[in-house]
């Protein structure tokens, strides 16, 4: 149980820091393209509360780490937000708008990656490369590139589906767009399936391959 409550101080912190920004940069680069809908409902903020989803930020999760720990296994850590309010009919351009609104929450968790490999250098090159704040460096690392690949999956409404739906023609984004109700459905297959990671893989390999080049 010790362990338990370890790995959970270990994550705490880079899971509410990776869903923070990741929803506030929705926000931000929502309101840079004409809609202020994020602002409006104080959205576009890093207070963690204003962004945390009771079952989705805390209880999966934990459910996921604990379970993972009984068994004695590794698994996927999995959870999300609550979504930033985004109004796309009121973006200046909304369907080439929305790449650039759907992008920045992924390129968010890339930056706080490589910010997370600075501190694991500085705490590894000091010296405390055994301690509790070196394994939340690599905690925040693994957290942040995960929950990038899982967003940039081509699925609606994950923002990987609100890229792909605009850049593709007006006709077959609309047919696309068909699938958003079951979307989550889908992600929850791949992931019992165990598919999910599958598919993740080659873009948190993409991502790990650039937050080495900080290290």
């Amino acid at each position: 149980m010790n362990d338990f409550i370890q790995t959970i101080a270990v994550y705490a912190i880079p899971v509410i820091f990776a869903i923070t920004l990741h929803e506030a940069a929705h926000g931000y680069v929502a309101r840079l393209f004409g809609d202020p809908t994020a602002q409006q409902a104080g959205r576009v903020t890093l207070n963690p509360i204003k962004h945390i989803d009771p079952v989705g930020t805390l209880l999966v999760p934990v459910v996921i780490l604990l379970t993972s720990k009984l068994l004695g296994a590794g698994g996927l850590l999995f959870g999300w937000a609550k979504p930033v309010p985004v109004d796309f009919g009121r973006l200046r351009h909304p369907k080439r708008d929305m790449l650039w609104v759907a992008l920045a929450g992924p390129a968010s968790n890339l930056l706080m990656a490589i910010l997370w490999v600075l501190c694991f250098r500085v705490y590894r090159d000091i010296g405390l490369d055994e301690s509790f704040w070196y394994e939340m460096a690599q905690a925040g690392i693994s957290v942040n590139l995960v929950l990038m690949a899982l967003n940039l999956l081509p699925i609606l409404p994950l923002d990987g589906g609100r890229i792909l739906f605009s850049l593709l023609p007006h006709r077959l984004a609309w047919q696309y767009s068909r699938i958003e109700p079951y979307g989550l459905i889908i992600v929850l297959v791949l992931l019992v399936t165990d598919v999910l990671w599958i598919l993740m893989e080659p873009i948190f390999s993409l991502g790990a391959g650039i937050v080495n080049w900080f290290l």
